[in-house]
């Protein structure tokens, strides 16, 4: 773990530990990303200033150097009408927030004991009403005046001071990771216990997102204008790792579709923080499986991933049967169990040359009825390329294991190719963890695509015709370890030598026993009875 990360555990942890005397751990993490979030763009407005302020000459390097000389120089010159538009202009930024809006300046405000809760619900506004198209409502869910925060608005606005304060050693230029993503992952690591089982149903793990967007961007390293979707995003961690492995990252086009509205937003945050460009970013907020999105624009991609919630119940209307979704399977996903339904939806919008993956729960490989007969259809057509077992008990919402399925759509043959992964993992509390050379044994059996002993096999078609269409991993990956030989003379020898030490501490304990002595009849009775039973 490096310093970077241990300094934006312990902000977290100092930030967590002012809201939690007051609310619940689900809530006050909309408060803390809210705020982190707040913050970055405020260090990067102060930062930019700085930087323009120097290159015209305005100012000198020195004069700039720490937090409060960029505040006080931003304010020089956004407030005097002659240099201000110049200054914005320079500074060429897609949002703008005012000098006395800074976090900078609230911690003075702070310090001085002038803050008001106001001025910050302000400071939100005007940002989002500076680019609405690329912030409008993003702070919606950071409810400054909650009962949550205090039952007085004293309390609330000296809580919401507290929980700045813990936040300003943050520096998120020095984090090389994926801030929210990471503070999101540790927020739920270390609160889950408060936050319910369901703490981490819209997150996924960076190692299964390292592993995941690994695959689906095989091949396609060098493309320009590589497209990803994400019809689940949850918090974009999935689509942004899409970086790590895409050249030309400024020419990603990224599709998200998340249901729920503050991690929504919270995607939102994540690909502003990750410098992507308002053009480069399609993100919607809706129900992927109650209508079909994107339908207007560029409907299939390079690259579809996702790790939706599992065995979700939807309703299966009998109008879906003619959704081109879903149609050409002739049934649909049972209503308590939508995972065919995201897989569907997914692989609708996949490119005929791209790749799929997406992580579901083992029962999608062996459940019959209407699941069958969609998995049957996908495996006559050849789309199931592979399925990789997961290790039990990586992800925050659910200890049970997983598996990522691969798909594609033109490809020779109908082969499936199976990855038992169930064992690559290094225990850990709460989680397991897949580690980078985990990932990278199972990347590899991937892509050479050979049998493996008790590890991975690539099975016929015809092999998978006579299972009756079940890809239950152990079918066809046999894992079975055979009881080692046992050597009758070795063991007859362990057993005299121990026969041997048993007799020689009974002895060592008679010996023991007889120097008793008591003046007491009765015990001195009881006594000689219990040595006869050694004797």
């Amino acid at each position: 773990m490096t310093n970077e990360e241990k300094n934006l555990e312990q902000v977290l942890w100092d930030s967590a530990n002012v809201m939690r005397q007051t609310m619940g751990a689900a809530d006050y993490m909309d408060y803390a990303l809210g705020l982190i979030f707040y913050k970055h763009l405020s260090d990067k407005t102060l930062e930019t200033a700085a930087q323009a302020l120097t290159d015209t000459g305005e100012m000198e390097e020195s004069e700039v150097a720490t937090e409060e000389q960029r505040q006080a120089a931003y304010k020089t010159y956004y407030d005097d009408p002659d240099s201000h538009d110049d200054l914005l202009a320079s500074m060429d930024m897609d949002y703008t927030i005012k000098p006395d809006f800074t976090f900078t300046a609230f911690l003075k405000e702070i310090k001085d004991k002038t803050f008001q809760l106001e001025h910050l619900e302000q400071a939100f506004r005007d940002l989002e009403q500076s680019n609405a198209d690329l912030l409008g409502h993003l702070f919606d869910d950071v409810d400054l005046h909650s009962n949550k925060l205090g039952p007085t608005p004293q309390k609330q606005n000296d809580l919401i001071a507290d929980v700045m304060q813990a936040l300003a050693p943050l520096n998120l230029d020095s984090h090389s990771g994926d801030v929210l993503g990471d503070a999101y992952e540790y927020l739920i690591g270390n609160f889950a216990s408060d936050m319910g089982q369901k703490a981490g149903e819209f997150y996924t793990p960076q190692s299964v997102s390292t592993l995941l967007t690994h695959i689906v961007t095989s091949g396609y390293e060098d493309k320009k204008g590589f497209s990803a979707y994400d019809p689940a995003m949850g918090s974009g961690s999935l689509l942004l790792n899409v970086r790590k492995y895409i050249q030309s990252a400024d020419s990603i086009e990224y599709y998200g579709q998340e249901i729920k509205t503050s991690t929504y937003n919270l995607a939102r945050m994540n690909m502003i923080i990750h410098g992507v460009s308002a053009t480069n970013q399609h993100l919607h907020n809706a129900d992927t499986l109650d209508k079909d999105w994107p339908a207007d624009e560029v409907t299939d991609f390079n690259a579809v991933m996702m790790n939706p919630p599992y065995s979700q119940k939807w309703s299966a209307d009998k109008g879906f049967l003619n959704d081109p979704r879903f149609s050409d399977y002739g049934v649909l996903a049972p209503k308590s169990k939508a995972d065919y339904a995201f897989l569907l939806h997914g692989l609708y919008h996949l490119k005929s040359t791209g790749t799929m993956g997406i992580v579901l729960p083992h029962g999608v490989l062996f459940r019959g009825a209407a699941e069958g007969k969609i998995r049957q259809k996908l495996l006559e057509k050849g789309y199931i390329y592979a399925v990789i077992g997961l290790p039990a008990g990586i992800f925050y919402s659910t200890g049970i294991p997983t598996i990522i399925m691969v798909l594609k759509k033109d490809r020779p043959g109908r082969d499936v190719l199976f990855i038992d992964g169930s064992k690559e993992f290094v225990k850990g509390k709460p989680q397991n963890t897949l580690t980078a050379a985990n990932i990278e044994r199972l990347y590899n059996a991937y892509k050479d695509r050979k049998d493996e002993d008790k590890f991975c096999h690539v099975a016929t078609f015809e092999e998978i015709q006579e299972n009756d269409f079940n890809l239950n991993i152990p079918r066809y990956v046999d894992t079975f370890e055979p009881e080692p030989d046992v050597d009758l003379g070795e063991l007859n020898k362990e057993m005299a030598e121990t026969n041997e030490q048993i007799e020689a501490n009974e002895k060592e304990l008679l010996a023991m026993l007889k120097e008793l002595t008591t003046t007491d009849t009765k015990k001195a009775k009881d006594l000689q009875d219990f040595l006869h039973l050694f004797e």
